[in-house]
């Protein structure tokens, strides 16, 4: 039997390798580059927008533990994200072009898999999988309203700038990773207070790019706040934020500074860095001038320039199950940031689980349901409880897993409850036929 699967990102991807593996005729949709999102750039699928991170790979940390769970499932662009892997410390940070070209090459190699380069405007009445993410196009986001009967819910994510390296002054920026861990792998542009102070006061002056009439009564996710609407919130945000200097020494003067401006390398080649917590709407002049007005960065060339777009994702509390199935048609899934899980590894990790899924109602077998001790499946079971009143998009974390008994004198030792609950939730998995 075909499936149909709405969207080539990373979700509906990793959903068609899935299924393809397991001899499904799978049609897969993108209506790019025919008709563009206003954040994506290339035509290959999988593309990392925000960032080219997926986060910790340590399993003391919320994602790291679910990268393991995505390894253990059989998932695909894990393995491809850690053959296209760049120095980012503890982080699988990728080339981003080299993972979404690899991406598209072991797709299209796919004899199984129909790629249609056209923008699907209805939820087709066969098994279909949608992964459209959170810039789904608005005929289809229409369908996808009328079938839930429910407004979807909005808010924005904004992109951070992205520089070339050689324009950067290592006369006064300098390599370490926080507290000295491992090679240094992240560029640092260190501040004293007079300087802070000048970044600061050009930050919440800049004009922004102007919101649409809609977009007026926006919705951020907490944990992508673009930056000036952090500097809102007080002239020290930033300095126990993104800016933190806590760990970053530079080792020539022996100096913890006032604050610091983290870059992230951003392609295999070493010449492009993206700016760590820098998500912004500010006008491209302004971005500009604050960017220059960073000790190191006097000369920088911006080679990208943060933007702000909407998400878009589905009241999932009331719509889907913890499977990824839909509670009102059973050959309907969703997959991705459009159920409200948020993160390029949760958009994988839901992708899997989905294309796990409808191979097994296709073959009439019980869906797979994960233990709530596992993240995917804490994540999937937080998505889909029906007592959220008020649902918001939300990453992998600790709290939202069941928490496991210790003694009382290590009940403060966040990385052995980290380390147990690992350990707990890979035993679970192991245990499942998937």
């Amino acid at each position: 039997m075909e499936v149909t699967i709405i969207g080539a990102g990373l979700a509906g991807s990793e959903a068609a390798l899935q299924l393809a593996k397991r001899g499904h005729t799978i049609n897969l949709y993108e209506m790019r580059p025919k008709k563009n999102t206003g954040a994506h750039k290339g035509r290959n699928f999988a593309e990392f927008v925000c960032s080219n991170s997926l986060g910790s790979t340590d399993l003391t940390n919320a994602s790291g533990l679910l990268k393991q769970e995505m390894e253990i499932l059989g998932g695909e662009l894990i393995k491809i994200a850690y053959e296209c892997r760049i120095p980012a410390g503890n982080a699988l940070a990728i080339d981003r072009e080299l993972f979404s070209k690899q991406v598209t090459d072991k797709i299209t190699a796919k004899p199984n898999i129909n790629i249609i380069r056209e923008e699907l405007t209805e939820i087709p009445q066969t098994p279909t999988i949608i992964a459209t993410g959170p810039l789904t196009s608005n005929k289809l986001a229409d369908s996808i309203k009328k079938f839930t009967q429910n407004e979807h819910l909005y808010f924005f994510d904004a992109i951070a700038p992205i520089v070339e390296k050689e324009s950067i002054n290592f006369d006064k920026a300098f390599f370490a990773n926080r507290y000295d861990k491992a090679e240094g792998a992240y560029i640092n542009c260190p501040m004293n207070k007079e300087q802070y102070e000048r970044f600061y006061n050009i930050l919440i002056s800049s004009p922004r790019i102007e919101l649409k009439e809609f977009e007026k009564n926006a919705k951020f996710f907490e944990s992508c706040l673009p930056i000036e609407v952090l500097a809102s919130r007080g002239i020290d945000t930033l300095r126990f934020g993104p800016m933190k200097p806590v760990g970053l020494i530079d080792k020539r003067t022996g100096i913890e500074n006032y604050a610091v401006v983290q870059l992230r390398q951003d392609n295999s080649a070493k010449t492009l860095y993206n700016l760590v917590g820098f998500q912004t709407n500010l006008k491209w002049a302004s971005q500009k001038e604050l960017l220059q007005s960073i000790p190191g960065l006097e000369n920088v060339n911006i080679v990208r320039y943060g933007v702000m777009h909407r998400n878009t994702f589905i009241n999932s509390p009331q719509i889907l199950n913890s499977s990824l199935q839909t509670r009102k048609r059973a050959d309907l899934f969703f997959a991705g940031q459009i159920t409200g899980t948020e993160g390029y590894t949760e958009s994988i990790a839901t992708g899997l689980l989905a294309g796990i899924n409808m191979a097994k109602y296709l073959q009439g077998k019980n869906l797979i349901t994960l233990p709530k001790e596992t993240m995917l499946g804490a994540l999937t079971h937080y998505i889909s409880n029906p007592e959220h009143s008020r649902f918001q998009p939300i990453n992998s974390n600790w709290g939202i897993i069941p928490q496991i008994e210790v003694s009382k004198k290590d009940r403060k030792n966040k990385k052995l409850k980290a380390t147990l609950m690992s350990e707990r939730a890979v035993e679970k998995l192991g245990r499942i036929n998937f």
